[in-house]
């Protein structure tokens, strides 16, 4: 069956409710988002006459000490969507995906479907330094199925289940154009001026691929180009709650070209950012993380026209700066330098993956989270998050 499509399952701690679902990564279109379709398992002997609620929650966690602030931690629920799947109030039509499940699974399996709004911020974590413990600040999503009277009612874990999910964006198919800059910039005591002009290959770049920046430099004045900088910057802006901004550098590449006086130069450089390269730096931005699975540095925020950016609560971005060393040659000339700097934004994200192929019964393959027992059961939600990912 290595051609099967795996479903996640995750059971409460009295293995009286199961929670299945196709996927754990659900792509925001911008226009509209992936619906979160899935299917809850229940032992209707246990249940009394009590009723089973799912949720499904966006949540912003804030710890302001994870940034080297003094404050206290922060968390707000951004968004929430609940409904009642036993006794079943509604009938909806059935996705594809539950079909071949409550076929599977008989007649204790009951559906939910969730439509999130478009107006919230993608999965995203902010880095944590080597001695925090405790949850990643960020945004995260969260569909927890449980058993109670109510939704007021509070929540035992024995008789609940929760998988945190993703929302994810992939860069569209319709490219823009290709960021381009320049800058003149004139001198003291010198008639002539040194021009820069520096552009990218194309709008978007996926993450691990090359980025290509080309230079040209016409230096018509009495100075030298010493060195030639091209960094990548990471912005992050955290909108919901401080409005702290945080600028961090994930790629620098410092060249030994040179560009004399009265002289030019054009050539591309190329840099990578790479997640590999910065997992000591605290606070950076990557992209919402599953337990036990590596992720990247964070995609750009692709923003509809319109969005109301206080309640993404954490908007990232990137940009490329070209920098140029410019001194007057002789002994004195780095007593004098000055700088030429120009600004390209950047488009980091993950190409859009080709579409599943159409999932039947036989194909399912059910991936169980391991858990572990309510005897000495950690209270850290965190550890219910783990995954034994074997593949058939």
């Amino acid at each position: 069956m290595a051609d099967g499509s795996k479903v996640y399952k995750k059971t409460c701690p009295n293995a009286k409710l199961s929670i299945y679902l196709g996927k754990r990564d659900f792509v925001d279109h911008v226009e509209h988002v992936e619906p979160v379709d899935g299917v809850v398992l229940i032992d209707p002997e246990y249940l009394k006459d009590r009723k089973v609620f799912v949720t499904l929650t966006c949540a912003f966690r804030y710890g302001r000490d994870d940034l080297d602030l003094i404050g206290m931690s922060f968390r707000k629920d951004l968004y929430s969507l609940a409904t009642q799947v036993y006794p079943p109030e509604t009938k909806e039509p059935l996705t594809p995906l539950q079909e071949k499940l409550m076929k599977k699974l008989g007649a204790h399996a009951y559906p939910f479907c969730f439509k999130m709004g478009t107006n919230l911020p993608c999965s995203v974590t902010l880095q944590p330094g080597p001695d925090d413990t405790g949850k990643s600040c960020g945004v995260d999503f969260e569909v927890k199925a449980f058993c109670a009277e109510n939704l007021e009612e509070k929540i035992h874990k024995r008789n609940s289940v929760q998988l945190v999910i993703r929302k994810v964006q992939f860069a569209p198919a319709n490219l823009g154009v290709a960021p381009k800059t320049e800058i003149t910039r004139q001198f003291m005591l010198s008639d002539r001026p040194l021009h820069l002009e520096a552009s990218l290959d194309k709008e978007i770049y996926y993450h691990g691929e090359p980025i290509n920046v080309n230079v040209k430099i016409n230096n018509t004045t009495g100075k030298i180009v010493k060195k030639i900088k091209i960094i990548v910057e990471q912005v992050t802006d955290v909108v919901l709650f401080s409005l702290d901004k945080y600028v961090k550098t994930v790629c620098a590449e410092e060249t030994n070209d040179t560009v004399a006086a009265n002289s030019t130069l054009s050539k591309t450089f190329s840099v990578t950012p790479m997640l590999a390269n910065n997992r000591e730096k605290r606070g950076l931005a990557l992209d919402g993380k599953l337990k036990h699975e590596d992720t990247n540095l964070a995609s750009t925020t692709v923003i509809r026209p319109g969005m109301d950016k206080e309640v993404l609560g954490i908007l990232v971005s990137y940009k490329v700066k070209v920098h140029l060393v410019v001194a007057r040659g002789g002994i004195l000339g780095d007593l004098t330098s000055s700088d030429v700097a120009v600004e390209l934004p950047l488009t980091l994200m993950h190409p859009k993956p080709s579409d599943d192929k159409p999932r039947s019964e036989e194909d399912i393959i059910i991936e169980e989270f391991a858990r572990q027992k309510l005897d000495g059961e950690k209270d850290d939600e965190e550890e219910k998050e783990d995954v034994e990912r074997e593949e058939s």
